[in-house]
């Protein structure tokens, strides 16, 4: 899939200059204190950047070139890798890995277990791995938390939206897993 990233950004700018709330995804994964943040398919920076505005030291990784060019002229300090998830290897660690917009649904089928492997390799120990995506697409959440428990992460919460509604049963969720 091809992607336009000022095209897109413009969607989510839209919504800002209309009222309305983009944050959700940073508001989460700042409720847990993190020092640093790897936001994997990170698109145009959307998250990444919020979060470096609270002072977190944040990295962004994406595959689309024209994506991270929105992002780099966004946000030229921060990290940016044009880098493949699929058995991600960056070398670092971080508290958080955010895995925000559907991510694991824009991976060719049958690659999510590499997918969350290599997004686990990221997480530090105590840290945590938070995902949302919808659920209507053909990767279940039984498959996301089994790939999740095959790279030794420990499920600590699952919501309907970014805002922590509670999780029942629905068409979307946001995952939590830790790294003990």
């Amino acid at each position: 899939m091809m992607w336009n990233g000022d095209e897109y950004q413009s969607r989510f700018d839209r919504i800002a200059a209309e009222g309305g709330d983009i944050h959700g995804e940073a508001a989460l994964v700042r409720s847990f204190q993190p020092t640093t943040v790897l936001d994997a398919g990170c698109g145009t920076g959307r998250v990444a950047i919020e979060l470096a505005r609270h002072g977190i030291d944040v990295a962004g990784v994406d595959t689309d070139e024209s994506m991270l060019a929105t992002a780099r002229r966004l946000a030229p300090e921060i990290r940016w890798y044009q880098r493949d998830l699929i058995n991600l290897d960056l070398g670092l660690s971080f508290d958080v890995v955010v895995l925000a917009g559907n991510v694991p649904l824009f991976t060719p089928p049958g690659t999510e277990p590499a997918l969350v492997a290599g997004a686990a390799a990221h997480v530090r120990p105590a840290g945590r791995l938070v995902a949302g995506f919808a659920l209507d697409r053909g990767y279940t959440l039984d498959d996301y938390d089994a790939h999740c428990r095959a790279v030794g992460l420990i499920m600590e919460a699952r919501y309907a939206t970014w805002a922590r509604d509670p999780y029942t049963d629905g068409k979307y969720a946001v995952s939590v897993h830790s790294k003990p």
